[in-house]
């Protein structure tokens, strides 16, 4: 095993990491645009559920907004002749409440995210630093076993992130990797978009595309991307929209939502969304689309349903079926699938015994099962 010192992390190892060490180093990861580092937090809650969370965007942040001063009475001691203490009258001093976003009022662990931190202003990096480096703002401690993290982007993504040298020194910091398209022969890579694509819920025509298009989720930081269309490149003037896995999200909404905005302006939201490039690629895959039988037709008569000649078709559909069947729909989607060629079933089902989601429902599936064990050398 060799070891390449300062190489990157993927958004799992990443999320791997605040969580193993996050209570005691303030870790911060910097990646391209758009990759999902914002994400983490939500990916954390699942993991911690019983910790309040604390998601603040530095880039909003003034000094006004970490505590507002008040102020207190406190007696005061003094020792007489007699070297007894005796009760003076009270002293006014100033304290400071904390803002209500960081959750120090919760009694609970915290995990908080300081999003975009290196676009904060200098002052407010300044007051930061105690909260990343011993969890206190003025003199107010999170509650023990909190956990503080942050997101910034690479330098040379051009778009004025910065942490002066001092604030580094005080935290771990990351570079966290583009996630990639994630298809292979053998399934698809659970540490992948496309794992998380078909996790949650992305329209299938969008993941199919992807999967014809991987290259749309390389970084430019690859020189052999320079003349790539669809992605981030920070040298590339007047680049408006770029594939990453946030805006083939945000896709994925526009492409759910086709029929009610018609040809025409969902094109034009596409290109302002993933740019001009990705879209018109993408628009055959929606005639594809238009011609495929139901998911309804399918589960009623997969015997009979019909299974289109075109082989990216087929990949829509077995994209679809990853996302939409449950333990009834199952058996009729094998059935249906027995129609497809091997290798979409291989596809089908190597996905789902690694999908989150879905592996523990198909491999208690008595028809699942079945159909394993008589296809094992697909495995």
């Amino acid at each position: 095993m060799s070891i390449k010192f300062g190489s990157s992390v993927s958004l799992n190892e990443f999320a791997n990491m605040i969580a193993t060490v996050g209570s005691d180093v303030t870790v911060i990861g910097q990646g391209e645009p758009g990759i999902g580092k914002s994400s983490m937090l939500k990916v954390l809650a699942k993991r911690f559920p019983d910790y309040e969370l604390a998601y603040i965007d530095c880039t909003l942040l003034d000094l006004g907004d970490f505590a507002l001063p008040y102020t207190e009475v406190v007696n005061m001691n003094t020792v007489n002749v007699n070297g007894k203490p005796e009760l003076m009258g009270g002293l006014k001093v100033t304290k400071f409440a904390p803002n209500a976003r960081f959750k120090f009022q919760s009694g609970k662990p915290v995990i908080v995210m300081l999003d975009e931190i290196g676009k904060a202003m200098k002052a407010v990096k300044n007051v930061l630093l105690t909260l990343m480096l011993e969890k206190r703002i003025g003199d107010m401690h999170l509650p023990d076993g909190s956990i503080v993290f942050g997101t910034t982007n690479l330098s040379t993504d051009g778009v004025g992130d910065s942490l002066e040298a001092h604030a580094r020194n005080r935290v771990c910091f990351v570079t966290v990797r583009k996630p990639h398209a994630g298809f292979t022969a053998d399934g698809i890579d659970p540490d992948s978009w496309g794992a998380w694509a078909l996790d949650n819920d992305i329209a299938p025509e969008i993941i199919a595309w992807v999967k014809q298009f991987p290259h749309a989720l390389e970084s430019y930081t690859d020189h052999a991307q320079k003349d790539n269309p669809y992605i981030f490149n920070p040298t590339r003037a007047g680049q408006t929209a770029f594939v990453t896995p946030r805006s083939l999200e945000k896709a994925s909404h526009i492409a759910k939502k086709r029929s009610a905005l018609g040809e025409s302006v969902t094109i034009s939201a596409l290109s302002g969304t993933i740019g001009e490039s990705a879209s018109r690629d993408m628009q055959a895959f929606f005639t594809v689309v238009d011609k495929l039988p139901t998911w309804e037709a399918i589960c009623d008569s997969p015997t009979s349903a019909k299974v289109p000649d075109d082989a990216v078709a087929k990949c829509i559909l077995v994209f679809s079926a990853i996302s939409r069947v449950d333990k009834d729909t199952l058996p009729k989607w094998l059935k249906y699938a027995d129609r497809l060629d091997k290798e979409l079933q291989a596809l089908f089902a190597r996905s789902i015994v690694k999908s989150s989601n879905k592996q523990a429902m198909a491999v208690s599936n008595k028809d699942f099962v079945k159909w394993a064990t008589d296809n094992q050398w697909l495995f």
